[in-house]
């Protein structure tokens, strides 16, 4: 088999010339001869049977078939870079990749704006995020599906070898949906305890995935009545109730604009739910992306 002549140095030479416009400004760049560089794209030229450049003026400009070597070199080139950072990144203790599960009721924008921030710092670092209700993110980490678990409501399992930090106050509160025919009754309490039995509650499906589970029980919102209407998220939840097909608990910090422009209506029930989202991680796990990232989510104000 014939020896492919695309390599690295031939793609990091069709870069320069584009990029600088001549074969002169390219050789100075690589630090090479400009006859020579003009020979090392002759010979190219050559080996593959193509025109990889026309003289336009004094400039060198690339022909279709150049354009498509050098837009896919690149990728290659960058390509290559990255796994030289990976490895040495691996080898000096960095995991390649790292997989979060994130509550439903996770304040989202800054989430990502915490994990773009840590990705422009590590970039070769492989983010798998997926989303976790309730005990879901406990089960999750501790059957090793996930790395990390941003949210998850306390208290933490414990015995389960899991280190767990508090992330923000869990603040919920019952609202129904203007557009319901009985958000009249949100601020009568007498009148809307009478009619709460006959009122859809909207509950969230709890993400746990095995019989075998952290054991223990955890609910969200309203779940006493008769009528029920089950979501998978709190995203989910929100355009249920704001649809008015029924009421439950929702962050209080999401659902402050909604209620200020009349969208929702806080329940006057007196059982708004107060507790504590944590971030946690197996003990055992001790790369330094993992080390990282908690680091960084930790000293976020998430309140």
């Amino acid at each position: 088999m014939s020896r492919n002549p695309i390599t690295l140095e031939a793609l990091e030479m069709l870069d320069a010339i584009e990029r600088r416009g001549s074969f002169a400004k390219a050789a100075e760049e690589l630090g090479k001869a400009t006859s020579a560089l003009s020979y090392l794209v002759q010979k190219l030229e050559e080996q593959l049977a193509i025109t990889l450049f026309q003289r336009q003026g004094r400039r060198s400009v690339l022909t279709p078939a150049g354009r498509v070597l050098l837009e896919d070199g690149r990728n290659i080139v960058n390509a290559t870079r990255l796994l030289a950072d990976k490895a040495r990144e691996v080898a000096t203790g960095w995991e390649p990749s790292l997989r979060i599960a994130v509550e439903s009721v996770v304040d989202q924008p800054t989430l990502f704006q915490q994990l773009h921030l840590f990705l422009q710092e590590h970039p070769t670092m492989e983010l798998d995020v997926s989303e976790c209700v309730l005990g879901g993110g406990w089960d999750a980490l501790e059957h090793d599906r996930v790395d990390m678990v941003v949210g998850a409501p306390s208290p933490a399992p414990q015995q389960k070898g899991i280190r767990a930090i508090r992330l923000s106050e869990n603040n919920m509160v019952p609202v129904i949906g203007t557009a319901h025919p009985l958000a009249k009754l949100a601020k009568q309490r007498t009148q809307l305890e009478q009619a709460l039995p006959n009122i859809r509650r909207v509950i969230t499906h709890d993400t746990t995935a095995t019989a075998s589970n952290t054991n223990i029980a955890r609910t969200a919102g309203l779940v006493d009545g008769q009528l029920r209407f089950y979501v998978e998220n709190t995203e989910q939840k929100l355009s249920a109730i704001i649809a008015g097909i029924g009421i439950g608990h929702l962050p209080a910090k999401r659902i402050a604009p909604l209620v200020k422009n009349g969208t929702l209506a806080i329940l006057d029930l007196g059982d708004a739910t107060a507790g504590e989202h944590l971030i946690a991680w197996k003990i055992a796990h001790k790369g330094n992306g993992l080390k990282a990232l908690s680091q960084r989510l930790t000293s976020v104000n998430w309140d």
